[in-house]
C-alpha cells in the first residue's frame, strides 16, 4: 500500500513537473532548428520606395528541375509543390502548374509604395510572389494577397492581384542554390532576376515618378515635424528648389526653417534661390547674411569661398 502511496505521488510530482516545463516552452520562443533551404533575403531602395523580397533557397542536388507534369496529372496550373505527393522522377517544377519560387513558406514580396512591375500597377504593400513556368514562351509572375501561406500549398487564384509575363533567359552556369537579385538599378527602377539551375527570369520594379513621389512624403514629414525642427523644413525646401518643384510652397518651408533658426546652409540656400530668380540685390543681402553666419559657425572653407565668389559675381551686376 505504502509503495502505491509512493508511486502515485511520484505520478503527480511528475506531471506538475511536465505541465510547469509545457508551459515554459510554450511562452518562449520555438527552438531554432537548421533547414534544407535556408532563408535570405535581398532588398532594394529605388528613389524613397524599398522593395524587399525574403524566400527560402532550395537547392539543385542532382534533381531535375524542370519539365513535364506528371502523366495523368489533371489539366490546369493549380500547385503540384507538394513534395510528399511528389513522384520519385517528377520534375520539382513543372510547367503549366504554379510554383512557389523559393521553398518553406512563400516567397513575400514587399514595396513601401506603389510600382510597376513590368508595366503594370502594384500598390503598396506585401505579398506572396509564385510563378508558372512555361515550357516554351514567358513564364507567368504573380503576386497574391495571401503574404502568410505555406508555399503555394493553399494558393487562391481568387487572392491575385497582379498577373505579368517574363520572358526566361537559359545561362551557361549553374545556380546551385535558388537566388533572387535586384541588378542592374537606375534612379527610378531596378531589374528583379530569379536564378536558379541554368535558368533567370528577370522582370522590373519601376517607380512612376520618383520627384513626385518625394515631394509628396517630404509634405507628409513636414506635416509631422516638431515646431523646431528647422533642419527637415531645410532639406525638404532645398530638395524641391533643386529640382523645380513646387518652388513657392519650396520657400514657405525655407523661410521656416530660417525663422526658426538662421544657419549658413538655409540662408545661404535662399540667397542661390534668389539669384537663380533674378532677385539679385535680394540675393546679395541674403548671400552676405549667409556668409557672416558661415564665419562664426566654422563652416566648410570651400563651400564659404563658393558662396562668397557668387555674391562678388552678383555684385557686378547691379
Amino acid at each position: 500500500m505504502r509503495t502505491l502511496e509512493r508511486l502515485l505521488r511520484y505520478s503527480t510530482a511528475s506531471v506538475i513537473l511536465l505541465s510547469a516545463f509545457s508551459a515554459v516552452a510554450l511562452a518562449q520562443t520555438p527552438l531554432r532548428l537548421p533547414r534544407p533551404s535556408q532563408k535570405a533575403s535581398v532588398m532594394q531602395t529605388i528613389g524613397v520606395t524599398d522593395v524587399t523580397i525574403i524566400y527560402s533557397r532550395p537547392g539543385v542536388k542532382g534533381r531535375k528541375i524542370w519539365g513535364d507534369a506528371p502523366a495523368g496529372t489533371a489539366p490546369g496550373s493549380a500547385t503540384l509543390d507538394d513534395a510528399r505527393v511528389r513522384a520519385k522522377d517528377a520534375p520539382i517544377v513543372p510547367f503549366g502548374h504554379v510554383w512557389r519560387t523559393g521553398a518553406n513558406e512563400a516567397t513575400r514580396f514587399a514595396v513601401t509604395d506603389g510600382v510597376l512591375i513590368n508595366g503594370q500597377p502594384l500598390a503598396a504593400g506585401s505579398y506572396s510572389l509564385h510563378s508558372i513556368p512555361a515550357k516554351d514562351g514567358d513564364w507567368t509572375i504573380i503576386f497574391n494577397s495571401d503574404d502568410g501561406q505555406w508555399g503555394s500549398f493553399s494558393y487562391d487564384e481568387k487572392k491575385d492581384v497582379l498577373r505579368v509575363k517574363a520572358k526566361p533567359q537559359m545561362v551557361a552556369d549553374n545556380q546551385e542554390w535558388l537566388e533572387y537579385s535586384i541588378e542592374p538599378v537606375a534612379d527610378n527602377s531596378a531589374q528583379v532576376n530569379i536564378r536558379w539551375e541554368k535558368v533567370s527570369v528577370p522582370f522590373t520594379v519601376e517607380i512612376k515618378d520618383v520627384k513626385a513621389l518625394t515631394l509628396e512624403k517630404a509634405r507628409v514629414a513636414l506635416a509631422a515635424a516638431k515646431p523646431d525642427d528647422f533642419q527637415i523644413r531645410a532639406q525638404a525646401a532645398s530638395y524641391a528648389l533643386q529640382n523645380k518643384l513646387a518652388t513657392d510652397e519650396a520657400m514657405q518651408w525655407l523661410d521656416q526653417s530660417i525663422k526658426i533658426r538662421e544657419t549658413f546652409a538655409n540662408v545661404g540656400l535662399k540667397a542661390r534661390t534668389l539669384a537663380e530668380m533674378g532677385k539679385t540685390a535680394e540675393a546679395i543681402t541674403a548671400g552676405e547674411k549667409a556668409i557672416q553666419l558661415g564665419k562664426a559657425a566654422n563652416a566648410n572653407a570651400v563651400a564659404l569661398a563658393d558662396l562668397e565668389k557668387r555674391v562678388a559675381e552678383w555684385k557686378t551686376k547691379m
